[in-house]
């Protein structure tokens, strides 16, 4: 059974490009955290004009780093995996500075509007104003002068999250879809546990020879991966359920039971994904509970 191996190692110097394939060079942001790893992995592809892929934080540094390593290039469009400001906190100044067009799915007003009324601390986390020049859908291409990019969507993440397929290279851009140094949050509202897994299953399709995801080191074998994190997902939906059925009967005691000897300040990322967990299950028709879910909401196995 293919088993999740996570590469914590990663060589890289912050404000230095490094090459990760002809035309590809990467740039980390210094923005590390629990949940960003050594920070956001920012992409300039191409060689005569550029596409930027994930301007990261609003960081002057970082910014001067991307501009130094464009080298006079022209950088003709920024493109964003997901709104999250991790993200996208730094395009418009990279815009400003470059006259760049920004590409990214357009989110759901509606959508948005709902997930800032479920969690207030999200709008700290996700841009919920942010609107790129062009909307792309799953399946849109945007060429430059010596590249090409594909959008997948990817959503459950984020629901407008996407991957970037470089055509003609068998290179995929994960975002924060697939990772090698971690699992990847799925928190609700903005996260979804159904679309996660479905959008998993899309990239089984491929054949790609690397990931290059939006924090940590590439990802070689990358469909292996894709099938042990599907492997990891059910694992994890089983002992939520093994844990209802000990007794733990609410979220917030099913977290420890699965989570063991977590450290604290990753508890609420944890909560919240037992909580994508337990309203997928829900979906399926697995466990019942009064709605809307709540982290000591009463829940019950059918």
């Amino acid at each position: 059974m293919d088993t999740l191996n996570f590469k914590t190692d990663m060589a890289f110097a912050y404000g230095e490009p490094a090459p990760m394939g002809p035309g590809i060079v990467r740039i980390v942001a210094p923005n590390p955290s629990p949940l960003t790893f050594k920070g956001t992995n920012t992409y300039l592809v191409g060689s005569t004009s550029l596409a930027v892929i994930d301007a990261g934080p609003d960081n002057d540094e970082h910014r001067a780093a991307i501009l130094k390593a464009a080298g006079g290039r022209p950088i003709t469009h920024i493109f964003t995996t997901h709104a999250h400001r991790d993200h996208v906190d730094g395009v418009a100044k990279l815009k400003a500075a470059t006259g760049a067009l920004t590409a990214a799915c357009a989110r759901d007003p509606e959508a948005s509007r709902i997930a800032i009324e479920s969690t207030p601390s999200g709008r700290y986390f996700v841009d919920y104003d942010f609107g790129p020049d062009i909307a792309l859908n799953g399946g849109d291409t945007i060429e430059g002068t010596d590249w090409a990019l594909t959008a997948i969507h990817t959503p459950g993440h984020a629901p407008d999250h996407l991957c970037f397929a470089l055509e003609g290279r068998r290179v995929l851009f994960s975002g924060d879809h697939v990772m090698a140094w971690n699992t990847t949050v799925i928190a609700p509202p903005e996260g979804r546990m159904a679309d996660y897994e479905a959008s998993l299953e899309i990239l089984l399709d491929r054949n790609d020879d690397v990931f290059l995801p939006g924090h940590g080191g590439r990802l070689e074998d990358p469909q292996r991966t894709v099938k042990a994190y599907l492997l990891h997902r059910n694992w994890r939906e089983k002992s939520v359920l093994d844990a209802l059925a000990g007794g733990a009967t609410t979220i917030r005691r099913i977290v420890p039971q699965v989570y063991r000897d977590l450290a604290p300040q990753l508890i609420p990322a944890a909560t919240l994904s037992v909580q994508a967990h337990v309203e997928y299950l829900i979906e399926k028709g697995l466990v019942a509970s009064d709605l809307p879910l709540t982290p000591d909401r009463d829940l019950s196995p059918l």
